[in-house]
This record gives structure tokens, C-alpha cells and sequence, in this order.
């Protein structure tokens, strides 16, 4: 394929139409292009027709193919034949660790955070016989789905014609200078990289993140130095591939996704007198006895007459008193002690009398990817995510070009296999931050879409939902149905961190 022939507009596959030219370096030319069967955007890689290695570069997109790990670039084609050689991966949108240091480096957690994720990535692609190479800090990326990506595996070292004999230890030096570019905001190599600045020599060494940045902890800067400075190891061991990294990172905290907002807890009547509130009226009303009518007793009157009809009438008030006194605590006790019985003895047909039915949360089987147009689900390796018990890794269906996802289907969702068939007393699950989400609620005893039932739904979804069916639902599948995803970045997707099922008890 000529570069002439390669132009905005053009389509590869019959499917992914180039859009905008992103990158171009010695013959090999970055475009951002759309898949018109899927609706959502990719990265091409194309070629001039004298470049040497498009061969390599796309075997080795094709075994990066397979690599499972979400932290890793996804490859969804390589071609090479008479007219057309291409790479599609997927389109990451985020900010680079050169986009994070702009500002100067970052919290020492936090870029320890970043690249123990990279680490394990990487670790993986080993696994199977993959290495980078050529680790830079526009190959490190915080998405904007707020996961951690690694771009290139394979593909640029075969890209640049890089080989070692010892690719293990490359990696890991690599992941050591992104460590130590995160920590000082500097580069460890012979000159800058990027905007990053050459990190600062003494005596004709690189100095340790600690003599750059105040604050390094100290057993970050140990790592680095194993890592990726064998001048200032002093006699502590090399660490020698990504594996060692990661391990050497386990215990530091991992980089956390943008908060979610969740609907507010409702209030509760009850309050602390610290709050300013009359708390006079969160108690039990007291009850009062009967006031005695109020009557004012005229100054006695001059002469032995006037005394003895005062003392007489003074006497006729005082036993009015008692008597309304002694009324009054009678009807008191009586109404005391009716209620006390009430309360001891509820009535049969009183709701009190019957206890709440108990629920309990269920572990779900299995999780996976639901497309109606497809038999692998959208992003199947991230679907066991929402049922891993930790809140910040997530699922998402795949990016579409309007919210009714690009007119291509009904709905996508999460589906969820119980194990077996149950009754569904609700559905708890942890969306996206963004709102504008049609989501609903499907039930069944086959994964077969019409099968299942729709037992609730939601409109305008967002953070955490609760879905729960009007009626009594029942079935080994739970479906979480997206008919309308929400704007996100730019982009159409919906997104599940966490999904809770609860049920009284098995079918």
C-alpha cells in the first residue's frame, strides 16, 4: 500500500475508516480511524511501502493478540498481503506519564501505584514469551476510564528493530526509569526524554530519587536504584524482570479511580443536641394530667361575712383541685398500662407480628460480557471484575458514537450466572459517575435474551443503583441491561464496578 493511497477517509477491512493522522516517523504513520461495525473509535498503524519490518511488526501484533491482561493494549487486526499492511488496536484515551509530570513529579504512592500496575502487566506478557523493550513515559498511561494501560508490547520493539539477549532485565530497567521519572520528574538516561529533563549526575552517576526530591520514601528509592541504577546498588541485588518489580511494589497502594457519587443515605429523625436540633420532639410526647381551671380568688372582703363565705369557697376550689388532680393520674396509669399490653401483646393481625422475611447476599458464579450480535460478549476479561469484591476495578461495554448505541442493537449488558435457579429479592450494582443511563433489570433461567424476563428498570442511572423487581423474580441468570449508555469523556459506554445480588432463599 502506497502513502499516497493512505488518506483520511480511506477504508481497511471494508471496516476501519481513517480519520485523523495522529503520528508519522520513519515510514510508519499512527491514525485514528472508526470501526463502522462496532461504532466505536481505534488506533491503525499503516506503513509506506519501502519500511523493513512490516513483517515483524505484525507477527508481533498478532501474538500480542492474545494477551488477556486489560492493562495491556488490546489488538483487534494485522493484516499483510499485496496492497494492505495494518495493525487496529484499541483507541486509549488518558493522560501519559509525560501529561501527569507536567506539573513535577508526582506523590511518591502515587507513582509507585502506576507502575506496579505495569509491572504485572508486563509480567504477563513474559509469561508468554512478549517484551516492550523500549519503555518509555508516553507508554504509561492513566485512562480515563481510571485504569492503568501500557501501550506497545511487542509491536514497538518489533516496530524500531529492537533485540536483546536479555529482555527480562531490559524490561525491568525500563520500569525502573518510569519509577524514577514519577518520583523526581526526571529522565535517568543520556538526554531528555521528551519534555522530562535529564535526570541530575554526581561523579559521573545518576543521582537517587532521594537526592533529587525531598520526601522519596526510602524504600522506594531502594526499588529504583535495584531497578534501573547499578551504580548506587552497593551491593543490594539487581532486580532482574517485571515479576521482581511488581513484587518489590506489592504492598503500595494502587491508584484509585475518580470517587463515585452516591445517592445521599435518607435522614433520620433521631439527631445529637450537637446538631442545633430541638430534640424535644424526636422523644415520646410526655403525658400531661387535666389542667384545673385557673380561678383567681378575690382580696377578702371587710366584715366576718365576706371571711366565712371565702374560707367557704377557698375550700370548694381546693377540693376541686385534688379531685381533677386524682382524675388526671388515674387516666394516666390506665393508659399507661393499655399501652404497655399493646406493646407486649401485639395482635395477630398487626404487620409487627410477623417477622421480615431475612435476605442474604449471593455470590454470583460467573460474570461475563452480554451482546446480542456477538458470542464473546464486549470486554469479556473485565466482566469477573464485578464480582471480585473490590470497588475500584469495574467492567464496560464498548465505546459507541451516540447514547443508543450507534443504532446497532436493542441493548448490552452484564450477565451474571447464580449457579442456579433462585428468587431475586434485589440487585445492587455500582455504575458509572455519569449520569444518563436507561438500565434494566432481566431474569431468567436460560441466557437465551428472550428468555429473560424484565423484572425492573431504572432511567437516568448513575453510582449506586438499586434494582428492585415489583414482583417476585426468580432464575439462574441476572442480566444488567443497558438500553441507553451515558456520555463519558467524549464517549458513549456504560460501566459496572460492583454488582451485589440478594435473595430470601433458592427457588
Amino acid at each position: 500500500m502506497s502513502t499516497s493511497a493512505v488518506e483520511p477517509g480511506t477504508r481497511l477491512a471494508d471496516r476501519f475508516r481513517l480519520e485523523d493522522r495522529v503520528s508519522e516517523s520513519d515510514g510508519a504513520t499512527y491514525w485514528k480511524a472508526i470501526d463502522e461495525i462496532l461504532a466505536r473509535p481505534v488506533a491503525v498503524l499503516t506503513f509506506a511501502p519501502d519500511f523493513p519490518r512490516v513483517h515483524e511488526v505484525v507477527t508481533a501484533a498478532r501474538a500480542a493478540s492474545r494477551l488477556t491482561d486489560p492493562r495491556l493494549t488490546q489488538v483487534f487486526d494485522a493484516a499483510q498481503d499485496s496492497e494492505h499492511a495494518y495493525v487496529v488496536s484499541e483507541w486509549v484515551v488518558g493522560d501519559t506519564l509525560s501529561d501527569l509530570l507536567a506539573s513535577g513529579p508526582l506523590e511518591p504512592e502515587r507513582a509507585a501505584g502506576l507502575v506496579v500496575e505495569a509491572a504485572e502487566a508486563l509480567a504477563h506478557a513474559h509469561e508468554a514469551g512478549l517484551y516492550h523493550l523500549c519503555l518509555r513515559p508516553g507508554n504509561l498511561v492513566w485512562t480515563s476510564g481510571n485504569t492503568v494501560k501500557v501501550l506497545g508490547v511487542a509491536v514497538d520493539s518489533a516496530l524500531y528493530g529492537l533485540t536483546t539477549d536479555q529482555p527480562a532485565l531490559d524490561d525491568a530497567e525500563g520500569l525502573g526509569r518510569l519509577l524514577y521519572a514519577g518520583l523526581t520528574g526526571h529522565w535517568p538516561g543520556d538526554e531528555e526524554e521528551g519534555t522530562l529533563p535529564a535526570a541530575p549526575m554526581t561523579d559521573g552517576h545518576f543521582c537517587t530519587p532521594r537526592q533529587v526530591t525531598a520526601g522519596v520514601p526510602g524504600y522506594l528509592d531502594a526499588v529504583t536504584i535495584r531497578a534501573c541504577l547499578p551504580e548506587s546498588r552497593k551491593g543490594q541485588a539487581a532486580l532482574s524482570s517485571p515479576a521482581e518489580v511488581a513484587a518489590a511494589l506489592a504492598d503500595v497502594a494502587r491508584p484509585m479511580p475518580i470517587s463515585i457519587p452516591y445517592p445521599s443515605t435518607p435522614s433520620v429523625t433521631a439527631a445529637s443536641p450537637s446538631e442545633g436540633l430541638d430534640t424535644e420532639r424526636h422523644r415520646p410526647a410526655a403525658q400531661h394530667a387535666p389542667q384545673a381551671t385557673s380561678i383567681q380568688l378575690r382580696p377578702p372582703q371587710s366584715g366576718g361575712g365576706g371571711n366565712l363565705l371565702n374560707r367557704v369557697l377557698m375550700t370548694v376550689v381546693v377540693l376541686l383541685v385534688i379531685v381533677a388532680v386524682g382524675i388526671g393520674a388515674w387516666t394516666i396509669g390506665r393508659s399507661l398500662g393499655s399501652s404497655d399490653d399493646r406493646e407486649a401483646q401485639p395482635s395477630p393481625s398487626s404487620p409487627a407480628s410477623s417477622a421480615p422475611a431475612q435476605v442474604q447476599e449471593v455470590k454470583a458464579k460467573s460474570a461475563s460480557g452480554f451482546d446480542p450480535l456477538g458470542d464473546h460478549g464486549e470486554k469479556p476479561e473485565l466482566a469477573p471484575l464485578t464480582i471480585d469484591g473490590k470497588p475500584d476495578t469495574f467492567w464496560k461495554t464498548d465505546n459507541y458514537n451516540n447514547a443508543e448505541l450507534g443504532n446497532l442493537k436493542d441493548g448490552v449488558g452484564l450477565l451474571l450466572d447464580m449457579g442456579k435457579s433462585m428468587h431475586i429479592s434485589d440487585v445492587v450494582a455500582t455504575l458509572g459517575k455519569a449520569p444518563g443511563a436507561n438500565v434494566e433489570l432481566k431474569v431468567g433461567d436460560s441466557a437465551d435474551l428472550a428468555s429473560l424476563k424484565t423484572v425492573a428498570k431504572v432511567k437516568n442511572a448513575s453510582g449506586k443503583t438499586t434494582f428492585k423487581p415489583d414482583q417476585t423474580a426468580s432464575g439462574q441468570y441476572v442480566l444488567i441491561w443497558f438500553t441507553r449508555l451515558p456520555a463519558e469523556a467524549g464517549k458513549f459506554h456504560g460501566t459496572i464496578y460492583e454488582v451485589v445480588v440478594h435473595s430470601p432463599g433458592s427457588a
